[in-house]
């Protein structure tokens, strides 16, 4: 079936297109096109996404030079001029952009489904890393008074290992004030830092019943009502509270658990927030470890894909450019699955960055390639997503990562 097909129309066979064409429809995305379509536009970014191009000049020098390829790729007959894709980042609504990258995240959390913990219900961590931009060049993103900056805000699936969930704000978003965009599960877990500590929105996950564990701030006010006499090891402490103050019951009129854990290997004491009482602390504690991924995610995503230099300076632009990035990577993560490969992402997106020109089948090009000398097939940067083995990353590296 994919004799004399070049690889990044392989890829692009694994896309569902229906589903996009849909969504061009629904926001009117093809309105006065002549040639060059959304699905072009997504096509054309994944390519410099994949083949990871700097710039928008960048990835159009590099189109020109398969020029004869253009129409087998599926980037259709006519050529892409700069203002032409520079032109389509502003002006198309990025909503067609960012559904579709929430359709490919479902699509592929639902294939990846793991089970990391013995504890039944889905797992979260959700996140904020913050990408710095130039405030001239970036007039919209005012960060602080000389800075400029947008915020991704990711919920990581921790079984998947995968994002389920993500908006863009600028930078001077409080983390907590997106808590409110979720659309939580009931019987799932949601982890969050201290950052998190909105007990309206807490108490909001409490009544949808579902579960959190935050990690608590040290100005927390509250009376304890219960204590667990015999901790097991590590377990400081164990108890149930309810805030106090008038403000602060109002918000979360209910009892909650406050658990002290102590990390040995870290020499550290963790105080965390869960309305989990069917759980031991140590569960508590471990499913907070997990919150680890989503810094690793981070990490890994800005070292590897094209999301801290833009092909453009709207805030449109920002958004697709992003959007296309996590559809890039849900892509390389559903490729993964469905072709059963012993790799990690890394080594996918390397082979792919040197072969998208090639006819070679997909199978027999993963194959063949030997990359017994790169350290990542071994020790990736999200453990468990692209190998079996997993170690747990310590608190401190993945936060200076982050």
């Amino acid at each position: 079936m994919n004799q004399d097909k070049y690889v990044f129309a392989q890829l692009v066979e694994f896309l569902n297109n229906d589903k996009f064409r849909r969504l061009v429809d629904k926001y009117d995305g093809n309105r006065y096109v002549k040639h060059f379509t959304c699905w072009s536009q997504l096509l054309a970014m994944m390519f410099g996404q994949l083949s990871n191009r700097e710039s928008l000049r960048d990835l159009i020098v590099a189109l020109e030079a398969h020029q004869g390829k253009r129409y087998h790729l599926g980037l259709g007959r006519e050529p892409i001029a700069k203002t032409t894709l520079a032109s389509a980042n502003q002006n198309r609504d990025y909503r067609i952009f960012e559904d579709f990258a929430f359709y490919m995240m479902k699509e592929a959390c639902e294939k990846r489904s793991t089970h990391i913990l013995d504890i039944p219900g889905r797992k979260y961590a959700f996140d904020s890393t913050t990408i710095p931009l130039c405030l001239a060049t970036f007039p919209w993103a005012k960060f602080r008074k000389k800075k400029g900056g947008v915020k991704a805000h990711v919920l990581y699936d921790i079984e998947a290992q995968l994002p389920a969930f993500y908006t863009v704000t600028t930078a001077s978003r409080h983390d907590s004030t997106e808590m409110s965009a979720i659309n939580y599960e009931p019987n799932a877990y949601y982890i969050f830092d201290r950052a998190y500590d909105s007990f309206k929105e807490l108490y909001r996950i409490h009544l949808t019943g579902s579960f959190f564990v935050v990690r608590a701030k040290s100005n927390l006010k509250c009376k304890f009502c219960k204590w667990k006499r015999r901790m097991p090891k590590n377990i400081l402490s164990d108890a149930e509270v309810k805030l106090i103050g008038y403000t602060s019951e109002k918000k979360y009129p209910e009892s909650f658990r406050v658990i002290r854990f102590y990390d040995e290997e870290d020499d550290r004491e963790f105080t965390f927030l869960t309305n989990a009482k069917h759980i031991s602390a140590l569960d508590v504690a471990n499913l907070y470890k997990k919150r680890w991924f989503v810094e690793l995610f981070f990490k890994w995503l800005k070292q590897h894909l094209k999301i801290k230099r833009f092909w453009g300076t709207t805030e449109n632009a920002v958004r697709i450019q992003i959007s296309v990035a996590i559809i890039t990577y849900c892509l390389v993560a559903i490729v993964q699955y469905d072709m059963q490969l012993n790799r990690s992402t890394y080594e996918v997106l390397q082979i792919l960055s040197i072969s998208l020109t090639d006819k070679t089948p997909l199978q027999e090009l993963f194959n063949k390639t030997n990359f017994n000398d790169v350290k990542e097939q071994f020790n990736p940067l999200i453990p468990g997503l692209f190998c079996l083995l997993y170690t747990s990353p310590s608190p401190r590296d993945a936060h200076e990562s982050r």
